[in-house]
């Protein structure tokens, strides 16, 4: 986390400690996109990766948390 926070990077993961830890840190940059709901090919990662882009414009990824699910995609502006 550290480093995406030096470098303006986003986290992308299914780890919801991620998201624990941010909140926790009262982070407001070094967003992360949170995928939920089980296991997913390559292809549906990449899809639903389209949909967060359709959702939250690049430049606001940053500074926020989206959780991606099969259904929908929701986001929680830093800090929380």
């Amino acid at each position: 986390m550290g480093w995406a926070r030096c470098e303006g990077r986003v986290v992308v993961t299914a780890d919801l400690d991620y998201a624990r830890l941010l909140a926790l840190a009262r982070v407001d940059h070094s967003g992360l996109v949170l995928f939920r709901g089980g296991n997913f090919s390559e292809s549906q990662m990449l899809s639903m990766m389209g949909r967060v882009l359709v959702a939250v414009p690049e430049a606001e990824l940053p500074r926020n948390i989206v959780v991606v699910d099969r259904q929908r995609v929701r986001r929680r502006v830093l800090p929380i």
